[in-house]
């Protein structure tokens, strides 16, 4: 274990992390409020950062193990570092809860212990969006994309911190893979801030929004979320970049590069499509009896399916009001998440089609035992290892899901609060059905199930294994 490139790599992601706390301090002085909790904050961020970055390493190398730790120790120090302001600044008073708030941003979970949004300030509001969108790509991948770190074995970083089976370089240098990100992450979240300012939106509010659209996190700037712009256009310019947002990036860069119909011949892009064509279409049928007419139906139908599907969760309607199946639909989206390589949460569409994949070969192999068949993804072979990963996330992410249920039932809620909170966190939604609806405060359970939901956020967002191999103790023998 190379120790101290590990020490490096968290000093640089908390001198970064500093630096950006710069922008809600101008927020701050526009709306003429007070900088103290961010100069604060961002004095001891520096510090900390400092104090890491004396330990020189002897070799930059960056393997598997120490790429893996790097991600989840940098993730860990900011979700601490960065509530300090919320508590400085009295935005939310307790540290406990600021953390709280911190790492449901970083993570773009959206779970909120705010009970009274507008209680904010303007800073404050702006910090907690800013988190979503900077948690969204990836903090580490932000600095490969400024600064040059840990050489060609930095693509370990990229794989641990961007979610999905798996992560391809764009082109050689994982640093200009990293720059291509957000050159498209960046374009698409100004084209949104855009459009949202000409449906009416200010531009610190269309601002905030595109950075919560964009991290697909949900936070907003107004306690009834999308529901208090009752703006049909606003809506419908959120959710289609939501669901631009929850496509595998790599199809953009194909897209730019002039290969166009390589990113449309993507298998897990047809199966996104398809899933939310699917879910807007039966629930509407279900709701067109609640509202005016299909019209509004479809509306609100499309408007929860893409948000659910892309794990931001903005608030358009009640859904505790829909038909029970609506709601199963809106779960089971839930459960599967945006595309591979894309700022969604879930288990990914990617792992849903090569879980149904693997079956339908192992069924045909027993039907038809001489026959030889592999799976396939785009044409592609998908080799064992792929797969056997596939299997064992999907088994951890449920045997999570199971244990954080059980300890947030403890709190004495109903069974669909207590499972959907736990998918929440885990899928990195943040609100979802019954006492966790849309608007509604994680401040509800106890401070044992806050703790545990944290690092479930923190497990969901990395993808459970980073997390894991830093707390393994054999992760930090010497060799």
């Amino acid at each position: 274990m190379n120790y101290r490139m590990v020490a490096r790599i968290s000093a640089l992601a908390l001198l970064i992390f500093a630096a950006l706390m710069l922008l809600p301090m101008v927020t701050a002085l526009a709306f003429g409020e007070s900088v103290r909790g961010f100069a604060a904050a961002m004095a001891v961020t520096a510090a900390a950062g400092l104090a890491l970055l004396g330990v020189k390493p002897r070799s930059r190398t960056i393997y598997a193990r120490e790429g893996f730790a790097a991600v989840s120790m940098a993730w860990i120090l900011m979700g601490l570092f960065g509530a300090i302001p919320f508590v400085v600044s009295g935005d939310i008073p307790r540290y406990a809860d600021a953390v709280f708030e911190t790492v449901s941003g970083l993570t773009t979970t959206g779970a909120s212990v705010v009970s009274d949004v507008d209680t904010l300030s303007r800073a404050g509001l702006f910090w907690r969006s800013f988190l979503e969108w900077l948690g969204g790509m990836g903090v580490l991948i932000f600095i490969m994309a400024v600064l040059p770190m840990g050489g060609e074995h930095s693509m370990h970083i990229m794989r641990a911190e961007l979610p999905g089976p798996t992560v391809g370089k764009f082109v050689p240098r994982a640093g200009d893979t990293a720059r291509i990100l957000y050159i498209i992450y960046a374009a698409l979240t100004v084209a949104e801030t855009v459009l949202l300012m000409l449906g009416g939106m200010s531009f610190y509010e269309a601002l905030l929004h595109a950075f919560a659209t964009a991290g697909t996190g949900g936070f907003s700037t107004r306690n009834a979320s999308l529901a208090a712009f009752d703006s049909a256009y606003i809506e419908m310019v959120i959710s289609v970049f939501l669901l631009l947002f929850g496509v595998n990036f790599n199809l953009y860069y194909l897209a730019f590069a002039g290969r166009v119909r390589d990113a449309l011949k993507s298998e897990e892009l047809h199966c996104y499509l398809g899933i939310l064509l699917v879910s807007t279409v039966s629930i509407t049928l279900g709701i067109t009896k609640i509202y005016s007419g299909v019209r509004e139906a479809l509306r609100h139908a499309f408007t929860n399916s893409v948000s659910l599907m892309s794990t931001a969760a903005f608030a358009t309607v009640d859904t505790m009001t829909w038909p029970s199946y609506t709601r199963v639909i809106l779960v089971l989206l839930m459960f599967i998440g945006g595309c591979a390589g894309s700022t969604s949460g879930g288990l990914k569409v990617s792992r849903v089609l090569l879980l149904f994949k693997t079956a339908g070969t192992d069924i045909a192999r027993i039907l038809h035992p001489r026959e030889v068949r592999r799976v396939e993804m785009d044409g592609k072979r998908v080799d064992a290892a792929t797969t056997k990963a596939v299997y064992c996330y999907f088994w951890l992410y449920f045997v999570i899901l199971m244990l954080t249920t059980f300890i947030v039932s403890l709190d004495g809620h109903d069974f669909t609060t207590n499972i959907t909170a736990a998918l929440s966190c885990i899928s990195n939604i943040g609100p979802s059905l019954s006492l966790v609806s849309e608007t509604q405060s994680y401040l509800m359970f106890s401070p044992l199930s806050r703790a545990v939901m944290m690092v479930v956020m923190l497990l969901g967002r990395l993808e459970i294994y980073p997390l894991f191999i830093l707390l393994s103790p054999t992760m930090w023998k010497r060799e």
